[in-house]
């Protein structure tokens, strides 16, 4: 390709700003960032504005490259053929590429009540104004979080540290990821704080109302305020604009994060499903498949064979309030293993890592090309045993079905 090129980015938060800084290396390169907000959201604090020692905003020109190009504006839909996007302020942007980043959000909840009682906290929106509810609550008032995965232990940690009483509803295990010896840990820790954890099969929750949760077993939790936590979900975007994506919505792509559909699109972070077998969606995967989806771009540009795919570090840090935390070591199957950091130095570990997303941002804004996709050893041949399982499963199932 010759001449400028014109890349678009949807999506600003850390898989979009990597991408958009990292392809700031080439300066025949223009890259436009849409997003719907000024402000980059830090995700990994929404935990704590809900809490209120944190608002969980940095400004885009702390971490973005000067010469990128911020739309704040909403897309509403991606026209592949004709290579542009429609936004929700009017208009359409043309793209010679472009990077498909927009995240994910809470799941709608299913549950009887829950979309009209409880409150999610997972875009900002949301936790401002939960934030809001919670400063006009009496302390006293009991406060019931549905969801134990990293942001319903956060948030019930926080609160429960800020002096409210706070009831966990695990639905199943609290913190389904962990290693029994990490949850040990956890529930020590939320124990201290005065957390009431509720597991079980039968703490899953039938129905929430103005002043209760009540779960299948029968009983009823009064809950003058409800936190909704459980489960995730990508925007409808892909979907609807006609481009391959799997169940949840993530688009589907191939080991270099290229559209199945397009090699003009990309797909990164949280919305991105590489064939088929999607990686955690967490801030550990979002940036540095923000930096795989820039580097194909790159690679295609200057005529070489992008790198396939070759995650391989993987844990979970959860803080326990301002005081403790855990970083949960796993495998390169991003299975938890029983080797865990706690107390405060894993608080540390956790405020470090948060830290440390924003300045592989502002390093990437300053020296693009900077941020090290790291090799780990057998980490290719891992993914690609990930890959032949499930392609024998894929096999074995049609073979029933004959």
């Amino acid at each position: 390709m010759t001449g400028n090129t014109h890349v678009v980015v949807a999506g600003g938060g850390y898989a979009g700003v990597m991408a958009a800084n990292r392809l700031t290396q080439r300066d025949d390169v223009t890259v436009t960032l849409i997003n719907p907000r000024e402000e980059l959201v830090h995700r990994v604090r929404l935990h704590q504005l809900v809490g209120g020692s944190d608002d969980a905003l940095v400004a885009y020109r702390d971490v973005l490259a000067e010469r990128i190009r911020l739309v704040a504006d909403t897309v509403t839909r991606i026209d592949a053929a004709e290579r542009s996007v429609t936004l929700a302020a009017g208009g359409r942007l043309g793209y010679d590429y472009l990077i498909y980043a927009a995240g994910s959000r809470s799941a709608e909840p299913t549950v009887p009540g829950a979309a009209e009682f409880a409150y999610p906290m997972s875009v900002l929106e949301e936790a401002q104004r939960l934030r809001a509810v919670l400063d006009r609550t009496p302390a006293t008032a009991r406060v019931t979080v549905v969801g134990a995965g990293p942001t319903g232990i956060e948030t019930a940690a926080e609160l429960a540290e800020e002096g409210r009483a706070v009831t966990l509803v695990c639905g199943g295990a609290l913190g389904p990821y962990l290693h029994d010896r990490g949850r040990r840990s956890v529930a020590g820790r939320l124990a201290k704080l005065g957390v009431t954890v509720l597991e079980g099969s039968d703490t899953e929750v039938s129905a929430v109302t103005s002043d209760a949760v009540r779960l299948v077993s029968g009983r009823e939790l009064p809950a003058e305020v409800t936190i909704w936590t459980a489960g995730f979900a990508v925007p409808d975007l892909a979907a609807r604009s006609g481009l391959s994506t799997d169940a949840l919505g993530r688009v589907l792509t191939d080991e270099t994060l290229t559209s199945v559909d397009d090699e003009r699109v990309l797909a990164a972070g949280d919305s991105a499903a590489p064939s088929g077998l999607p990686l955690r969606m967490s801030c550990l995967n979002a940036t540095p498949l923000g930096a795989r989806a820039a580097d194909t771009v790159l690679s295609r540009l200057a005529g070489r064979q992008p790198d396939p795919l070759h995650q391989g570090l993987y844990a979970q840090c959860i803080s326990l309030g301002r005081k403790a935390g855990i970083y949960q070591f796993a495998t390169r199957s991003d299975v938890a293993v029983g080797v865990h950091i706690g107390a405060g130095l894993g608080a540390r570990i956790k405020e470090s890592v948060c830290t440390g997303i924003l300045g592989h941002l502002v390093k990437e804004a300053k020296r693009p090309g900077t941020f090290r996709l790291h090799r780990v050893p057998g980490g290719v041949a891992k993914r690609r045993e990930l890959l032949r399982a499930q392609q024998d499963d894929e096999a074995a199932l049609a073979e029933r079905a004959v």
